[in-house]
């Protein structure tokens, strides 16, 4: 018995098992490794995505607690950057009193960022309710000032003669200029 096979199909039948060969090398050598790592670093990948996911939360409600503190308390932010005027100060609660004196600076302490001026003032006052009505006014006022006990009232006449010691806290220029220069370095 005689096999008749013609060339073409010997060609044929040897290239096919030549690519089978190489397909069946090429997936155990090839395919199958690579896959195995894929997986590995597939799920690497998701324990990494999971965790960016947790800090860009933080991140996310870290940054409307921010943006929501700097908006209720945009009053004390810019009151920090405002440079006291006494002056200025005196002027605009000038209404609260019947006479109004703000003396000079004592002394400028350096507090860490803050730079504390003590100012005195004495004032003259028709009753105890307009010094409230000018403590509410200073916590509404363009500067950070802390009223310091004790809050001396006299009685002269018809008026209350009213002496007190304040703080107003300033941002510290200084600081500000070298964090602007650590900042573009």
């Amino acid at each position: 018995m005689k096999i008749n096979i013609s060339r073409q199909n010997i060609y044929l039948l040897t290239v096919s098992i030549f690519l089978l060969i190489f397909v069946l090398l090429f997936s155990f050598l090839v395919l199958i490794p690579e896959g195995q790592e894929y997986r590995v670093q597939r799920v690497e990948l998701k324990k990494e995505m999971r965790e960016l996911r947790k800090y860009q939360n933080f991140n996310d409600d870290i940054l409307e607690r921010l943006k929501q503190l700097q908006s209720d308390n945009r009053n004390i932010i810019t009151a920090f950057e405002n440079v006291f005027n006494a002056e200025r100060f005196e002027k605009k609660h000038r209404s609260h009193f019947s006479s109004f004196n703000v003396a000079k600076q004592i002394n400028q302490v350096n507090e860490g960022e803050f730079i504390v001026y003590e100012v005195n003032t004495t004032s003259q006052i028709s009753s105890p309710k307009g010094f409230y009505n000018f403590l509410d006014a200073v916590n509404k006022s363009d500067w950070i000032i802390g009223i310091n006990f004790p809050i001396n009232f006299k009685r002269d006449g018809e008026s209350i003669k009213s002496s007190f010691t304040m703080k107003v806290y300033s941002q510290n220029q200084d600081s500000n200029d070298s964090k602007d220069s650590n900042v573009s370095e």
